[in-house]
């Protein structure tokens, strides 16, 4: 059994004119199957690597919940592993969730049931930019209206405790701009909880 170059540089990205022998220049090289299927275990295992970065977040003993509720509520989220604890620990026994992977909008995350030590504060939270009121409307909704409150500027906490900034770009593109505009902008937001676009887009035209 015979594998064609093409097929095994294409899962790698190899440049195919760089693996063929001079001499025999416009003619397709034949790869051993053995060669073939190691270059394919290569690539499974490159794209299944754990990422560099993972924000760790710590949960009383809800982090299967949250991520969860995490992976309902915005796009490209999804919980992928459960782990149980191997044996008993401070904040909790053999056999319950210890971790918990999940991404949210694409981020990886681990959520860790670590027990009630530590609490969430205002001191990390996601910020979502969103494009239009209804999309706004509807990240805020889904968090405060999931037993959340609301803050100021735009900010809400889930039940969790964790913080969340629903913001618009508009806002952000508003700020970014300096001068007045931004000062506008500044001071139609700090009254708000919930970002209105209509409001900071008739701020920044003045």
């Amino acid at each position: 059994m015979k594998v064609r170059i093409d097929v095994c540089a294409s899962l790698v990205g190899y440049d195919q004119t760089s693996l063929v022998p001079a001499g025999i220049e416009g003619h397709r090289v034949l790869f051993d199957a053995e060669i073939a299927a190691f270059v394919l275990i290569e690539h499974k295992e490159h794209t299944k690597m754990k990422p560099k970065n993972t924000i760790c977040l710590w949960f009383d003993k809800d982090a299967h919940e949250a991520a969860r509720f995490y992976a309902a509520t915005f796009p490209d989220s999804k919980v992928t592993a459960v782990r149980e604890a191997p044996g008993d620990y401070p904040g909790g026994k053999k056999g319950d969730v210890l971790t918990v992977e999940f991404t949210v909008l694409g981020i990886p995350c681990l959520g860790l049931n670590g027990g009630p030590e530590f609490r969430h504060s205002e001191a990390f939270s996601f910020q979502i930019a969103t494009d239009t009121q209804e999309e706004t409307d509807r990240y805020w909704n889904a968090i405060v209206g999931n037993g959340g409150r609301e803050s100021q500027c735009g900010w809400c906490k889930d039940r969790w405790g964790l913080s969340w900034q629903i913001t618009p770009r508009v806002l952000t593109e508003a700020l970014a701009a300096g001068g007045g505009e931004a000062k506008r902008a500044f001071e139609a937001m700090m009254p708000m909880k919930k970002i209105d676009i209509a409001t900071i887009e008739a701020a920044r035209r003045g």
